[in-house]
């Protein structure tokens, strides 16, 4: 699977956070709400910006496993808890024992690959599966076979902020749709889990889940950027895109660096992703 470096990571935490649908997590919430405590598998976690957005909606007792296959995000993870955290209980080996707005979190950490070590990594029985942005790094028979093991463990799955190839950039810029084309394209290489699905990830985990028998619900969280609230973001998104379209060779070079001028400058982006939750 592909790395994010915790720069990028950091710096887009706070879109990400006001972009969740707040629908889904009513939902989401509804469904645990007779119940007193929750465990929780997060997949892909990064530095724990998942659980820092999501913990609000969960019973007040909250045991988290973070599991991603870089150990120095893990760290991080961890380094970054133990901040936001009102209070710190417990940093040992087991993992975190915190306490934010009320809530107990029990946080453990998990290093594993999830294209081979999936049921090691989903463990027996998570009462809730989740995840942001990491489906569209996956290709259609891991997610059929995800699917299938949350099924099997009878757990919910609540994942957000998952690219869904919708994008406008402000001022326009003649090269916006070709450059869009391009970078999905570069999305459906393989990541490490398949050809990867891209834009078309949360119909097919939708279908999936569908398919096993779950209630499926659909919601929308775009970024909505604006400079110069976002600027450092829109540069960051920029820079990336346009190496990555950069490395497929669809455009020439003089278009890239024409794109890539105007994008780490642009006075507004709003970059589409969808959320989903499931249910027995």
């Amino acid at each position: 699977m592909s790395g994010f470096s915790p720069d990028w990571l950091d710096l887009r935490e706070p879109a990400d956070h006001r972009a969740r649908d707040r629908g889904l997590e009513a939902r989401l919430a509804s469904c645990l709400a007779d119940r007193d405590a929750v465990h929780v598998v997060d997949l892909g976690c990064g530095l724990g910006s998942n659980l820092r957005g999501l913990y609000r909606a969960l019973p007040a007792r909250q045991s988290w496993r973070l599991v991603d296959h870089d150990p120095a995000l893990l760290a991080g993870a961890r380094i970054r808890l133990a901040a936001w955290a009102d209070v710190v209980l417990a940093d040992g080996a087991d993992g975190l024992s915190l306490e934010k707005n009320g809530r107990r979190l029990d946080v453990a950490f998990a290093q594993a690959d999830l294209s081979n070590d999936l049921d090691a990594a989903l463990g027996e029985a998570p009462d809730l599966v989740t995840a942001a942005a990491l489906f569209d790094l996956c290709g259609e028979a891991f997610i059929a076979r995800f699917a299938r093991a949350v099924v099997a463990r009878e757990a919910l799955f609540h994942t957000v902020l998952t690219y869904d190839g919708r994008e406008a950039w402000e001022p326009p810029h003649p090269l916006d749709a070709a450059f869009r084309a391009a970078f999905v394209a570069h999305q459906g290489e393989d990541k490490g889990f398949g050809t990867a699905a891209g834009p078309a990830a949360t119909r097919r985990l939708a279908s999936a889940f569908a398919g096993e028998g779950y209630a499926t619900h659909l919601g929308v969280s775009p970024w909505r950027l604006v400079a110069p609230r976002d600027a450092a973001l829109i540069r960051a998104l920029a820079e990336g895109q346009a190496s990555a379209v950069a490395e497929t060779g669809r455009l020439a070079t003089v278009e890239v660096e024409a794109w890539r001028a105007a994008r780490v400058a642009a006075s507004a982006a709003t970059i589409g992703h969808a959320d989903l939750f499931c249910r027995p």
